[in-house]
């Protein structure tokens, strides 16, 4: 090698060491350092209200209620908040249905005045008005096309302190082809390294499928309706509640795990990706140079291996190793185990995936979610 492809060399080396780095703080941390906030309290049964925003969701809608119909808690300490969003399918009678079922459930069509009550987006502007309704001491936040595990209210409530505002738990996607398992372990991957980073104090996000606030946090913080626009309206609140001391938090464990449907194409992953993004780069620097290393891998890797194959690939082989490593010990804390062969093709899966999310976010289109176009 010349001597600008000696130091090309060496750069290259040294974006991958850093992520590798990463990999065994990760796995160290996961493996001696690893939180579990819940407490052994069985007696503890405070008012909790469940809400949930649904548009057109008519398919997924009754395996959620079913789930929560299920729920191993004092019916008479639950209540539900349900708000149809403007559906134009038959989700607003499911609901209305399942209300004559259920005592302590209250129905919202969010219609007419309602709609664009807060200059929020969507979702948050129907949680916002469900929210000024809620009794409850916690609140806890799901989404319609997921379903909860039955001990997931007591695991929420058993879980939090007095220091804590919000509370994360961990959400795992249904997966009946390859394309739906690599999304799978990309969501372990990355709500691994959030839980890691939360549990070393560092404020990370809200997770909107599966999120505690407590009552007290949620009023002093203005609620949703206080809340800037954004796509992410999860990691707003998140935001909102930690400026005021409170600490966030995420409990990655059996009764905590929630599973959600994948995307079913690329061009839904894309758009779905496209919006997240738009929350990424809101975020602190560190967190914006922590993820650079993860994107600078593939070119440092290939110019790596257009130097040194054998170097390269043994490089490239460790890195899978390390991830698949840690991705596994996450998801064996809440009682999953994931497949060794998909971890290790996953890296091309994101390779792909990063390169035309990044592609399709500079792309002149709109933000598509929920049915809803926004610029």
């Amino acid at each position: 090698m010349d001597y600008g492809n000696t130091i090309i060399f060496y750069l290259a080396f040294f974006a991958v060491s850093i992520l590798l780095a990463q990999y065994l703080v990760l796995i160290f941390r996961a493996l001696f350092f690893w939180v579990d906030f819940s407490k052994s309290n069985h007696n503890y049964f405070p008012k909790v209200s469940v809400l949930v925003t649904s548009r057109n969701e008519e398919k997924d809608l009754p395996n959620l209620l079913a789930s929560l119909q299920e729920l191993d808690y004092p019916s008479e300490q639950l209540e539900f908040l349900m708000a149809d969003d403007q559906s134009e399918d038959g989700t607003l009678g499911i609901l209305e249905e399942w209300k004559e079922r259920t005592t302590n459930c209250k129905v919202f069509s969010i219609k007419g005045q309602q709609l664009g009550k807060f200059p929020i987006n969507g979702k948050a502007n129907a949680l916002a008005i469900m929210a000024k309704e809620a009794k409850g001491d916690f609140l806890f936040f799901t989404d319609a096309d997921c379903v909860v595990g039955k001990n997931w209210v007591k695991e929420g409530v058993n879980s939090f302190s007095e220091d804590l505002g919000l509370l994360n738990g961990v959400t795992e996607l249904e997966s009946h082809t390859l394309f739906a398992e690599f999304q799978k372990i990309d969501w372990w991957n990355i709500l691994g390294i959030t839980k890691i980073v939360s549990d070393m104090g560092a404020h990370t996000t809200g997770l909107g499928n599966n999120m505690v606030i407590s009552r007290k946090a949620y009023l002093e913080s203005g609620g949703y309706e206080n809340t800037k626009f954004s796509w992410t309206e999860d990691l707003e609140i998140s935001r909102s509640i930690n400026r005021l001391g409170f600490q966030v938090h995420q409990q990655v464990s059996p009764g905590m795990l929630l599973k959600t449907k994948a995307e079913r194409s690329w061009s839904d992953l894309l758009k779905q990706r496209k919006r997240w993004l738009k929350g990424v780069v809101s975020l602190p620097w560190k967190w914006k140079v922590s993820l650079g290393f993860h994107l600078l891998f593939f070119p440092a890797i290939a110019w790596i291996l257009a130097s040194n194959v054998s170097f390269g690939f043994g490089i490239w082989g460790l890195k899978i190793l390390l991830q698949s490593i840690f991705i596994m010990v996450v998801s064996n804390k809440a009682g999953r185990k994931l497949s060794w062969f998909v971890l290790a093709i996953y890296d091309f899966y994101y390779l792909l995936a990063s390169s035309l999310t990044i592609l399709y976010y500079f792309w002149p289109s709109k933000i598509t979610w929920k049915s809803r176009n926004y610029l």
